[in-house]
């Protein structure tokens, strides 16, 4: 991601740099407005110091830290409520008019100290440059002692907006050549080249270094040589198989995105080399800086955790201070060429090989009425937005050629037994998947014998659903589920299947479940004909803001999802970790869907590559890949994808049955009060039963 700096944008650099320094002495403005501009000259003022410090020798790692103290003072959360990146002080400083726009776009600008640290002085020189128009066009509307708001209002809304159409192009080229291009390669030279028993090279990242990155790089170096390249390897080993047995060819591709939480380098470096020897250049996108770029959505590519949750809930909707029919028409245009210009490593690429974490410290977000908010009309844009801009990547990204793994380790914020946390998280990464694998075969022998599922709570759980399955012409040959093990999804184990919508009625209902960013309380979702048609949550006093939350987190601004997945968890030993150590509400979906049955909203698990025949490891083919939206690909594309798929999991202890249904209306039960009952799977109930013990 480095690059040789030009002359003439070092010119702009410092001519930027200069004038920039100059607006906190010059009292032009009405002093609200005047103190906006100081704080975020101040912001970039230090920026561009730091970047030319770092440009001419190695920084200290106390000049390192120095500098991140100073260029995250105001995000901390001491000193954010009274900085104008908090929305609420801007509006009570500036008005409504100004006050929401002019946080967001200092909030974007905080992008600058990323770039700093990576000799990005290119992108530093066009965030200056547009405080510097900004700053113009609010003087501008200066006549004496008399301050036209009404007007610099209008002119800075143009020049933010202007902002984003003029360099899409800019940001959608890094975040396409990020992903596909290893010659972006400033990233894998800190995990590659660094010294990684010096805490130094964490803060060449340019991102916040608090105590989970510190402490998860201080742990994992306290291990073994063997045990880290275990870990290694099975994620490594993981992406592997996925195209084994999915029957892709490895051997076509060239490049993998690896993703991971700073701190996890002394696994990284390892896998990166375990890669290499399988032909794969190491790819690595950095984690959403910009608003357009979809920051605080998600903990993807190189991330790391925030320094204020708060605000990142705060600035989530940013981006429709500016998101309109004009925007969204120049990004996909941007997007479509510059994957054009790409478009021979773009069909090298084999996939994203994910790292996450688990364990931030409860967060119980505040909705602020000054923050922006969408329209209804900007939800319907995002939504054929998110829809086109998917239709663009599949053309040079071939899903039915690609594949993926995923696996999750604890941050050091789990609290004080995280050290035991991580080791039985290691060992559940690496349970026997041929032990499971035939215990889920004789669960799917019986799933493949009804026409229906059925899944009821206990409890306190209000879940009530029937699932309807698709039907099988020749049981010889075919399945409904999925025997999955490790591959793509670590740790083992589920079955699972794409319902048939028609047919699947009720209620799904979980008291308590972590998804993306957000731990959502008494979720519930009803559903007729297998499409969600009322959702709601307990997070917030009121029923608007719930639905709010869902609406933009899980349905992705959706006014329907079809249920896209029906499944069943099989890590009985996920869940006892879980339960021990006081956690289970903070692990991943990707754990915690392991823990019960859990039903995806949104597209199916063969989205994009239906046409595809998948076997289990029995040699039956799974025909269940198809539901009535998905077949619209053949008709109407643009009906085919929802392009989101949100796993939701009702833990054992919630569980009161799950049977299946034939069509002469015996019932067969798979789990009966949090217990497995098929003949032959009594193993996965040992670890419920020494949790009661």
């Amino acid at each position: 991601m480095n690059q040789t700096i030009d002359t003439a944008i070092l010119e702009r650099f410092q001519l930027a740099s200069e004038r920039i320094v100059e607006i906190p002495e010059e009292k032009m403005l009405p002093e609200g407005l005047f103190s906006y501009f100081k704080e975020v000259s101040d912001y970039l003022g230090g920026v561009s110091y730091y970047g030319k410090v770092k440009m001419e020798r190695k920084l200290t790692l106390d000049e390192k830290k120095k500098c991140q103290k100073m260029l995250f003072y105001h995000q901390e959360e001491e000193h954010y409520e009274e900085s104008f990146l908090n929305p609420a002080y801007s509006v009570k400083v500036l008005g409504e008019t100004l006050g929401a726009p002019l946080s967001a776009m200092y909030m974007d600008m905080t992008a600058s100290y990323t770039w700093a640290a990576w000799g990005r002085l290119d992108l530093v020189t066009l965030m200056m440059e547009q405080l510097l128009l900004m700053y113009s066009m609010a003087t501008q509307n200066m006549t004496g002692d008399r301050f036209d708001e009404e007007g610099a209002a209008c002119d800075l809304d143009e020049v933010i907006r202007s902002f984003y159409r003029d360099y899409t192009d800019v940001f959608v080229r890094e975040d396409v050549e990020s992903l596909v291009d290893w010659e972006k390669d400033y990233l894998y030279k800190i995990v590659m080249e660094s010294d990684l028993t010096k805490e130094d090279y964490l803060y060449d990242y340019g991102m916040w270094i608090g105590e989970n990155e510190l402490g998860l790089r201080e742990y994992l170096l306290s291990r073994s040589e063997e045990e880290l390249s275990s870990m290694a390897d099975t994620y490594t080993e993981g992406y592997r198989i996925g195209f084994e047995v999915t029957g892709k060819d490895i051997t076509k591709k060239k490049s993998v995105s690896v993703e991971f939480h700073v701190g996890m380098e002394p696994v990284i470096r390892l896998a990166v080399q375990n890669f290499e020897k399988m032909g794969l250049h190491a790819t690595m996108k950095p984690q959403a800086l910009l608003s357009m770029q979809g920051r605080g959505a998600s903990s993807r590519g190189v991330y790391v955790t925030t320094a204020n949750r708060q605000a990142l809930y705060d600035h989530r909707a940013d981006k429709n201070v500016y998101y309109d029919n004009a925007y969204v028409k120049r990004r996909l245009e941007v997007l479509k060429d510059a994957y054009e210009k790409n478009k021979e490593k773009a069909a090298l690429y084999g996939g994203p090989a994910v790292t996450e974490v688990f364990g931030e410290a409860d967060f119980e977000p505040v909705n602020k009425k000054e923050a922006v908010k969408s329209s209804a009309k900007q939800d319907e844009l995002a939504v054929l937005d998110r829809r086109d801009s998917a239709e663009i990547v599949n053309q040079y990204i071939h899903q039915e050629e690609r594949s993926f793994t995923i696996i999750a380790y604890p941050l050091p914020s789990i609290g004080e037994k995280f050290t035991e946390i991580f080791t039985e998280t290691v060992k559940l990464n690496t349970l026997d998947y041929k032990k499971y694998q035939q215990m889920q075969q004789k669960i799917i022998d019986v799933l493949d014998q009804g026409e229906w599922a059925h899944v009821v709570g206990l409890g306190d759980n209000k879940t009530d659903i029937t699932v309807a399955l698709h039907p099988l012409t020749d049981p010889k040959k075919q399945t409904r589920f999925e025997n999955c093990v490790a591959d793509v999804n670590i740790p083992v184990g589920e079955v699972f299947t794409s319902p048939v919508l028609e047919g699947t009625n009720g209620v799904l209902h979980v008291s308590k479940v972590f998804l993306g960013n957000f731990a959502y309380k008494d979720l519930t979702f009803t559903f007729k004909d297998g499409c969600v048609v009322d959702y709601n949550c307990g997070n917030f006093a009121s029923e608007e803001e719930n639905k709010k939350l869902i609406f933009d987190n899980i349905l992705y601004k959706h006014k329907m999802l079809p249920l896209g997945e029906f499944a069943i968890g099989t890590n009985t030993t996920a869940y006892k970790m879980g339960i021990e150590y006081q956690v289970q509400a903070k692990l991943p979906i990707l754990i915690a869907e392991k823990t019960g049955p859990h039903f995806a909203v949104g597209d199916t698990c063969y989205s994009y590559c239906e046409d595809t025949a998948v076997y289990n490891p029995d040699g039956k083919e799974i025909i269940a890949r198809d539901n009535t939206f998905s077949l619209n690909r053949k008709t109407d594309p643009s009906k085919a994808y929802f392009n989101c798929h949100t796993d939701i999991t009702i833990p054992y202890n919630e569980l009161g049955l799950i049977e299946v249904i034939t069509k002469d209306g015996e019932h067969h039960k798979i789990i009966e009060n949090g217990r497995f009952v098929v003949p032959g799977t009594e193993e996965l109930n040992q670890p419920l039963e020494e949790l009661e013990q």
